[in-house]
C-alpha cells in the first residue's frame, strides 16, 4: 500500500509505525465508546418515544431540541470541537430519535 506522499506501507520507520498505530488503537477504542454511548442514548430516547405515544404527544419537541443544540454548542466550545460540526451530528440524532418517536408512535396505533 502507498501513502499519501507516495510511500510504501513498509518503508514507514518503525518508530512511526508504533506511534501510527498506537494513536489508530486510541481512536478505535473511542469510536467503540461512541457506539456504545449512542446505543445507551437510544435505548433512554426509545422510552421517551414510547412514554410520547402513550400519551399522544408529538415526536418532536422543537424548543428541547433547539435548547440541546444550544447546550452543546456551547459544550463543544469549551472542549475546543467546532460548534457547527457539534450541531450536525446531534441535528443528526435528533432526526432519528424522531424518526424512532413516529415509527413507536404508528406502532401503538395498531
Amino acid at each position: 500500500m502507498t501513502t499519501s506522499n507516495g510511500a510504501h506501507q513498509q518503508d514507514i520507520d518503525p518508530a512511526v509505525r508504533a506511534e501510527l498505530d498506537g494513536l489508530r488503537d486510541s481512536i478505535d477504542n473511542i469510536d467503540a465508546a461512541l457506539v456504545h454511548i449512542l446505543a445507551e442514548r437510544f435505548k433512554y430516547t426509545k422510552q421517551v418515544g414510547h412514554l410520547k405515544a402513550v400519551h399522544a404527544l408529538p415526536p418532536g419537541d422543537p424548543a428541547r431540541e433547539a435548547s440541546q443544540i444550544a447546550r452543546l454548542r456551547n459544550l463543544a466550545e469549551t472542549a475546543k470541537l467546532d460548534p457547527t460540526f457539534a450541531e450536525k451530528l446531534l441535528g443528526f440524532i435528533i432526526s432519528e430519535v424522531i424518526r424512532h418517536h413516529e415509527q413507536i408512535a404508528e406502532s401503538t396505533k395498531s
